[in-house]
């Protein structure tokens, strides 16, 4: 198999961390257990390193944009920077294009010079910073134009954490809100990642239901996967799970070992691990 794809991996550099463009505050990486090493920032250079000792091929680095910027606690790392760093190493990084839904007619601006100006491969949203549901009409003009451009967009479903304690998010996005989403936009590819947890059987719910709904299993270390989920992957939903780490709440040489663990049959673990992504990013094109 050729190197693996992960498709949720942030940029978490010692210049992000110290900008604030994280959103994670210390009470977050001791509750998630973050090795002391990594809580002021990992260059590119030695995340890069990691990528090679876990066999990844490529990692979708994501502009995050965390709801509105006028509020407190609100930040978002510009598609300029994580542009800089696809085309100083293009065949390891690809970028997504956050979404927040708040930023009217010139967030629909940003999204398309994005995609058609720097190559970005989809757009990546998190309805707790924005406080609404997935299914909220503020999201439908930025799933228009993900249909308009062709590309597929991910959001987290399930709980939120406490990120910072200056600002605790609610949790709006249960994985049924996508239901109403996938009825109104058939063409648009929508991704539900971090597994629904607590409410992965919903999530498996609407791959299952939905032909343009996928999930991706990140943010949750493999070997706490919940057996619903390792079987769906593993059967007749292969074609419909896809790897992630959500760096750097996951290492990624820990994730790909313990995916190794699963006992994967071998045309499932092709398919999570690298081909869906292949296939619903249109990799091989960009």
């Amino acid at each position: 198999m050729a190197g693996a794809i992960d498709i949720v991996c942030n940029l978490y550099t010692p210049d992000t961390v110290a900008k604030g463009q994280t959103g994670l505050d210390d009470d977050f990486k001791e509750q998630v257990r973050m090795p002391e090493y990594m809580r002021n920032g990992v260059s590119v250079d030695d995340y890069l390193v990691k990528m090679d000792k876990a066999g990844i091929e490529r990692s979708l680095l994501i502009a995050v944009r965390a709801g509105d910027i006028n509020k407190q606690g609100g930040f978002e790392i510009p598609y300029k920077d994580v542009h800089e760093v696809c085309q100083q190493h293009p065949q390891r990084f690809s970028g997504l294009a956050g979404i927040d839904c708040h930023r009217g007619m010139q967030g629909l601006y940003d999204l398309e010079a994005a995609v058609k100006d720097y190559g970005f491969v989809g757009a990546h949203l998190y309805p707790h910073w924005c406080e609404l549901p997935p299914d909220h009409a503020k999201y439908y003009p930025y799933y228009a134009k993900c249909c308009e451009l062709d590309i597929p967009i991910m959001m987290q479903v399930g709980h939120n954490l406490v990120y910072s304690r200056s600002r605790r998010l609610p949790s709006v996005a249960r994985p049924i809100t996508l239901d109403q989403v996938a009825i109104d936009f058939p063409e648009l590819k929508l991704i539900g990642i971090h597994i629904g947890i607590p409410w992965t059987e919903e999530m498996i719910s609407m791959c299952w239901k939905h032909e343009n709904v996928y999930t991706a299993g990140d943010a949750y270390a493999p070997k706490y996967w919940p057996k619903e989920y390792v079987h769906y992957a593993n059967s007749y939903g292969k074609h419909k799970v896809m790897f992630g780490t959500d760096w750097p709440v996951i290492d990624p040489e820990r994730a790909v070992q313990e995916i190794d663990e699963l006992g994967f049959r071998d045309d499932a673990k092709q398919m999570l691990m690298r081909d869906n992504a292949m296939r619903v990013f249109k990799l091989d094109a960009a």
